[in-house]
């Protein structure tokens, strides 16, 4: 149907109310592209078997530390794997509350932990092992009254 044909049929209050629609529709998406641009995931680097070693430490927030041992994508090129190791001191800050396209396998190595999944605090010690699927809220802290220190294992979409 061409455009003379469509207006010979709407009246002007149809018409009126699909040019609003359409300019709603059309700021709408302006604005949103504006405020969330596309970022496309960074290229990782294939893994493959072997050993590896941590990076030096790196402070992050008040009271925390990580040290990365691995990042990259396995061989299938869908499936992006990343783990390091954190360490939070007594009274530091809970990590910002996360959602995430991967999952995250928490092993507590030394001290206690508490792992915040969906509203629900769970008690973690050395040894102990925490699964945080894709689309979980989360967040961990140290519980305890000495240095907590723990490995997380991500896997998932590139993101």
């Amino acid at each position: 149907m061409v455009l003379a044909e469509v207006l010979r049929i709407m009246d002007r209050r149809e018409f009126g109310l699909g040019i609003l629609a359409a300019g709603t529709q059309l700021g709408s998406d302006a604005t949103a592209q504006q405020a969330a641009p596309a970022t496309q995931p960074r290229e990782l680097k294939q893994l493959s078997s072997g050993v590896f070693k941590p990076s030096p430490p790196k402070s992050g927030q008040e009271g925390h530390t990580s040290q990365a041992f691995l990042t990259g994508m396995l061989a299938a090129g869908n499936i992006r794997l990343e783990m390091h190791e954190s360490t939070q001191q007594p009274g530091a800050p809970h990590e910002a509350v996360g959602f995430h396209k991967h999952s995250e396998i928490w092993c507590v190595k030394t001290g206690v932990a508490t792992l915040y999944i969906n509203g629900t605090e769970h008690k973690m010690e050395a040894g102990d092992v925490g699964l945080v699927c894709a689309g979980d809220q989360h967040w961990i802290a140290n519980g305890g009254t000495t240095e907590l220190s723990y490995f997380v294992i991500t896997v998932g979409p590139p993101e």
